[in-house]
């Protein structure tokens, strides 16, 4: 297998049509020949009539990171850092080096983000859609505040793919807290009940669980944990505030 080693590993299904493939098609040649592709054997997932593979979920999240980083009209050390720290631990060393050498030549390229999304929204499910969103929270985070014109083309991102405004808002006060974040994650008024508070802590922990994207590998499913972690630490700072038995 050529350069991409373990990121590419995932193959590409997709992600070679539309808005995706016409970015992909700036350098995949340089990489690898077509018949590389066809006949990899990705894992995937099939959606109805979509295969999604980890290569067109890693390429997806890649074009919306470039996006996002791209929001506030400068890219921060700080960003590409956490970028690359993510790709290290997902890909390795050596993957995470081919992957920022494409999100380097992207950063130079167009990026249709309406488009974009609709394409991923068509042949993504819902609990990898949420999983992206979290991921550029993240990236936008990695300085310690996120610009107002990153949470701006986030938004418009998480909408672009089909993210509910309460699924948005759950995520967004992750990254964003404020005096309530902890409701807003679990997605309730601080009017509720107890037995309201319990419901819908198993209701979201059902949603962000881990499990929802393992068919994307561990590495995947692993950063999915950080999501679901801050799902239990809000839990656990209602129950102490609220006295919950």
């Amino acid at each position: 297998m050529a350069k991409l080693g373990k990121w590419i590993g995932g193959g590409l299904g997709f992600t070679l049509g539309g808005p995706l493939g016409a970015l992909a098609g700036f350098f995949l040649g340089s990489f690898f020949d077509e018949a590389e592709i066809i006949n990899q054997k990705p894992q995937t997932e099939t959606i109805g009539k979509a295969q999604i593979t980890q290569g067109d979920y890693m390429f997806s999240l890649l074009v919306l990171v470039t996006a996002v980083l791209k929001a506030d009209g400068k890219i921060l050390r700080s960003e590409l850092d956490y970028v690359k720290e993510f790709l290290i631990r997902s890909f390795g060393i050596e993957g995470a080096k081919q992957a920022l050498v494409i999100l380097k030549d992207l950063t130079h390229q167009n990026i249709p983000v309406a488009d974009i999304c609709n394409q991923i929204r068509k042949y993504v499910d819902y609990s990898s859609r949420l999983q992206l969103v979290h991921f550029l929270f993240g990236i936008a985070n990695a300085d310690g505040l996120v610009h107002p014109d990153e949470l701006s083309l986030i938004r418009q991102i998480a909408t672009g793919l089909g993210v509910s405004e309460a699924d948005y808002k759950s995520l967004e006060a992750m990254f964003v807290p404020k005096t309530d974040w902890a409701f807003d994650i679990l997605e309730i008024p601080q009017s509720a009940t107890n037995e309201e508070i319990k419901k819908a802590y198993r209701k979201m922990a059902l949603k962000y669980h881990p499990d929802k994207v393992s068919y994307l590998g561990e590495d995947v499913q692993k950063a999915a944990n950080e999501k679901f972690q801050k799902l239990n630490e809000a839990y656990q700072l209602i129950v102490k505030e609220r006295s919950i038995s």
